[in-house]
C-alpha cells in the first residue's frame, strides 16, 4: 500500500497512542500528595514589561522622525547623529553657564541689626584741651624805662602804626606821654570814678587822665575811653592831623600844638628818648 494513501492514514490515526501502564506511570510521576505546578504565563504576557517594551518603541520612533524630519530625506540612523551632538552641545553650553555663575561675586548679605541687640558705644575721641591764647611777647625795656611803661609805649606805636602814621608822629606822641605822665596810665583825683577802671596810678592836675592827660570836660572823651591807653593814642594822633604842617614843626612845637600846655617846652627834653623806643618798637 503507497504511503500516502490516506486510509493508511485513518488506520494509523484509529490506534490508541496511550498504553493502558502508562495511566499508572503518570499517576506515579504526579504523586498523590504533590501539587500540580500552576501554568507558566508567556514572558510577554507581563503587563509591566509590556509597557516598557511599548514605551521604549514610542520613544525610538519618535526620535527616528525627527530625525528624518530634520535630514531632508537623509538617513534615519545617521541624522541621529546630530540630534546627539546638539543635545551634548547644549549640556556643555548649560555646564559653562553654571561655572560662570559660580565664578561671580556673591551679593554681601545684609545684616539686619537685632531688635534685642545692645548698639555698641561710640568709641570715645579723646579731645584736645584748646590752646591756651598765646600772649603777644613783651618788649624789652630801653632807654631806662620799666617794663610797664615800655609796653604802654608799645601801645602808643601800634596805634600810630594802625593809622599809618610816620615815624616822626611817633616820636611827638611818645614824647608828649612822657611829659605828661611819664608813660603811665593815670587816674584822676578829681574824678573819682577813673579809679575803677585798670590804671597805674592818679594824678590831681583838674581832671586830666591817662596816659596824655586828655580831659573829659574839654571833649577828649568819657572817662571809661580816656582811661584805655589805645583810644588815648588814637585820639593824639587825629587831633596831630589836624594841625596844618606838623610834619615840618619840632617835636616840641607839634605836641604843644596839640595839648596846648602851660609848659611848652617841656616836651623836647624827651625826644631823643622818644627816638630810641620808636626805633626798638619798629625794628
Amino acid at each position: 500500500m503507497h504511503p500516502d494513501d490516506p486510509s493508511d492514514q485513518k488506520l494509523t490515526d484509529a490506534h490508541p497512542t496511550t498504553h493502558p501502564g502508562d495511566v499508572a506511570s503518570t499517576e506515579r510521576t504526579i504523586g498523590r500528595h504533590r501539587v500540580p505546578e500552576p501554568p507558566r504565563r508567556p514572558l510577554l504576557g507581563s503587563t509591566p514589561i509590556r509597557i516598557a517594551l511599548a514605551t521604549g518603541v514610542t520613544c525610538c520612533l519618535s526620535l527616528v522622525a525627527v530625525a528624518t524630519a530634520r535630514g531632508d530625506g537623509d538617513d534615519p540612523i545617521r541624522s541621529v547623529e546630530p540630534l546627539a551632538e546638539a543635545v551634548a552641545d547644549r549640556a556643555a553650553i548649560a555646564d559653562e553657564r553654571a561655572s560662570r555663575s559660580l565664578d561671580r561675586d556673591l551679593a554681601p548679605a545684609r545684616i539686619l541689626p537685632s531688635p534685642t541687640a545692645t548698639p555698641t558705644p561710640a568709641p570715645t575721641v579723646a579731645r584736645k584741651a584748646p590752646k591756651k591764647p598765646v600772649k603777644p611777647r613783651r618788649p624789652r625795656p630801653v632807654a631806662g624805662l620799666d617794663q610797664a611803661q615800655m609796653d604802654n609805649a608799645k601801645i602808643i606805636v601800634d596805634v600810630g602804626l594802625d593809622l599809618k602814621m610816620p615815624r616822626r608822629a611817633l616820636v611827638v606822641a611818645l614824647a608828649t606821654a612822657m611829659q605828661e605822665s611819664n608813660l603811665y596810665n593815670l587816674a584822676s583825683d578829681v574824678l573819682p570814678e577813673s579809679a575803677d577802671y585798670p590804671n597805674q596810678g592818679s594824678g590831681s592836675d583838674h581832671d586830666s587822665l591817662g596816659l596824655f592827660q586828655q580831659r573829659p570836660s574839654s571833649g577828649w572823651g568819657t572817662v571809661a575811653e580816656l582811661m584805655r591807653p589805645s583810644y588815648a593814642a588814637r585820639a593824639f594822633y587825629s587831633a596831630l592831623n589836624e594841625i596844618p604842617g606838623w610834619q615840618d614843626m619840632s617835636v616840641t612845637a607839634a605836641a604843644q600844638a596839640v595839648q596846648i600846655s602851660a609848659y611848652p617846652d617841656a616836651y623836647a627834653q624827651h625826644e631823643d628818648r622818644a627816638t630810641t623806643v620808636a626805633a626798638a618798637l619798629t625794628a
